[in-house]
Parts: structure tokens; C-alpha cells; sequence
């Protein structure tokens, strides 16, 4: 690991990670959910928006973002430390992580709308697509072999976890007590374990 990075831009930069996560998590995994998969809803409803924020939970949120586009920004002048163990070890973590979301996207919008979304990896995870993201990041800085990514990583890891408290307490409201049950049984982030305390 390096303290201070080799800055340039450049083909094998860490922006061709990124690149290919959204082509590929994102992309193919919507690809296939409209070729394989058809659910029942009515046109234009959407299980996808921004939950409601308190004060202190915007002021996060807007953090999150910035930290977000920090890291997206980094990988733009970040080299990979090609053909050394640095680059296959955070490769390999990325690839885990791009499977996982992958499988999370499609888990996540398979699942009817009047249902909340219990299946599949989030059996393991309520927050299956933030692990993926953290996976692939982490994945990223370390076939970068660079610490600050790795750090400004931490830090959203830190922000989005503040940031899911919203989002599951729009899904208590909207699918009550079958969401609290799910919490009940389902930790928050995989090799976390659930707390006795009730949200």
C-alpha cells in the first residue's frame, strides 16, 4: 500500500472498474429483468425514490454524495497496480462484490411492489446493493494498492449506514409488521451481528 498514489490519467486507471460495475450491475442486471422477468404493477410505479429525511439525516446524505463523487472522481486518476498480488487480491473482492449486487438487483426488482423485499440475498443482508457497493470499492483500493481510497471508502461505508435508517423506516411504515419481523430475523450487514435493540 502506498501512501502517497502515482496521479495520472490513463487507460488502466481504476475508472474501468467503475465503468464496468454500472455496465454490468446495473446495466445487464435491468437488461435481464426485462427479458426474463415480468411482475405485475401498474405502469410507472416504481419501488425506487428517496425516503423521507430528517435535518440531520439530509445533512448526511448530502456528505454521503460528495464522499460518493470524491471516490468515483479518484478512480479517474488512480492507477491499478497490474500483475502484482495487490491487483488479483481487490479483484477478486470487486468480482465477489459485482456478483452479489447483481444478484441484489434482480432480487430487488422481481419482487412484487406490495411486498417488501425478502428473498434471495436479502435473506442475508437488508442492505444487499450497499454491501455490494462496499465490496467493490473496497475491491477497487486495494487493486490500487492505496489507502486514502480505501479510507474515503470507509467513511461513505460509515455515512450509508446512518443513511439506510430512513429507508427502513419508510418500509416499517409501508409494509409494517411483515418488515419488522424481516428486521427481527435479517441483520442489517452481513458478518454484523443483529443487536437486541428494536429500531
Amino acid at each position: 500500500m502506498s501512501l502517497i498514489p502515482e496521479f495520472e490519467l490513463g487507460l488502466w486507471n481504476a475508472w474501468i472498474l467503475v465503468l464496468s460495475l454500472f455496465l454490468v450491475v446495473i446495466g445487464l442486471s435491468s437488461l435481464i429483468i426485462r427479458v426474463f422477468f415480468t411482475k405485475k404493477k401498474p405502469a410507472g410505479s416504481s419501488r425506487q425514490h428517496m425516503p423521507q429525511l430528517n435535518e440531520q439525516e439530509k445533512r448526511l446524505f448530502y456528505v454521503s454524495v460528495v464522499t460518493l463523487v470524491a471516490i468515483l472522481v479518484y478512480t479517474a486518476f488512480l492507477p491499478l497496480k497490474l500483475g502484482t498480488g495487490w491487483f488479483y487480491a481487490g479483484l477478486l473482492i470487486y468480482f465477489l462484490g459485482m456478483i452479489f449486487g447483481f444478484i441484489a438487483m434482480i432480487n430487488f426488482n422481481t419482487t412484487l411492489l406490495d411486498k417488501p423485499v425478502i428473498d434471495g440475498v436479502y435473506r442475508i443482508s437488508r442492505n444487499p446493493m450497499y454491501f455490494s457497493m462496499f465490496l467493490m470499492f473496497i475491491g477497487i483500493g486495494i487493486a490500487c494498492a492505496f489507502w486514502v481510497f480505501l479510507l474515503l471508502t470507509m467513511i461513505w461505508i460509515i455515512l450509508s449506514d446512518k443513511g439506510v435508517i430512513a429507508e427502513e423506516r419508510e418500509c416499517l411504515e409501508k409494509y409494517g409488521e411483515a418488515y419488522r419481523e424481516y428486521m427481527n430475523r435479517t441483520p442489517r450487514w452481513i458478518g454484523i451481528p443483529k443487536s437486541d435493540r428494536r429500531n
